[in-house]
């Protein structure tokens, strides 16, 4: 798990097709480099967010670290449209005790968004995205996309400020502060990110799926999630 604040800004220093690496699966092996500041507690087999894809350790040094990624990441993400001295955004797994800044991220990318726009507001900056199919059937994961819900763009955890169903966007703000912190600012349009919307989204849909369904456990737990919701409103009033 991982909280969608990026920690640090990594270079791709080397990328091997076909690694066959147990975490590799025949995919591609990546070197990560220019990222000390995150490897002081480093181990093998530990999990790095990069770009919002949570990758395996598979060897490391004091300045850089190698991950293995599969066939199946590469079709779903950006990641296999890096070349040598790309930048990626970086983070890793949180701790226990770590203040939860952004919002639970799991490091699954649901599927790429193209950047349709980049508009600036005062020192802010607007951008424009437009999800891509799901590549596994085919759906949009704009129905899951909300005004002022979160939403994690290449591992950054974001707030959505507009959304168009009928014309197929939304749209992020990236202040001043954070377009320092992520490769996102430096991308141009037609570029891509990676996006992983809010998995509560997703629990919802399949709990009044499967409720209406008639399926076991449907009821349960469309119970479960309004009760909660029941108590922490009555909890502020």
């Amino acid at each position: 798990m991982f909280t969608g604040l990026v920690e640090a800004i990594g270079t791709v220093t080397a990328l091997k097709s076909l690694d066959d690496s147990a975490t590799g699966g025949n995919g591609t092996s990546l070197t990560i480099s220019g990222c000390a500041s995150i490897l002081d507690d480093a181990h093998l087999g530990d999990s790095i967010c990069v770009n919002g894809t949570c990758l395996t350790v598979t060897e490391f040094d004091s300045t850089s670290f190698k991950v293995g990624v599969a066939p199946e990441t590469l079709r779903r993400t950006n990641l296999g449209r890096l070349t040598q001295n790309s930048r990626v955004n970086l983070e890793r797994a949180l701790l226990p005790h770590t203040r939860m800044g952004g919002h639970i991220v799991q490091g699954h990318v649901d599927t790429v968004a193209t950047i349709l726009s980049k508009t600036p507001d005062g020192n802010a900056i607007t951008f424009r995205f437009q999800p891509k199919p799901n590549p596994a059937d085919g759906s949009s994961v704009l129905r899951y996309i909300v005004e002022k819900g979160f939403i994690a763009l290449d591992g950054a955890s974001l707030t959505v400020t507009r959304v168009d169903d009928s014309e197929g966007w939304f749209e992020i703000m990236l202040i001043s502060y954070s377009q320092e912190k992520v490769v996102m600012s430096r991308k141009d349009v037609g570029e891509e990110v990676n996006v992983e919307i809010d998995l509560v989204g997703k629990l919802v849909e399949k709990s009044v799926g499967a409720y209406f369904e008639g399926k076991e456990g449907g009821s349960a737990m469309l119970e479960k999630i309004v009760g909660r919701m029941v108590e922490e409103r009555l909890g502020k009033s």
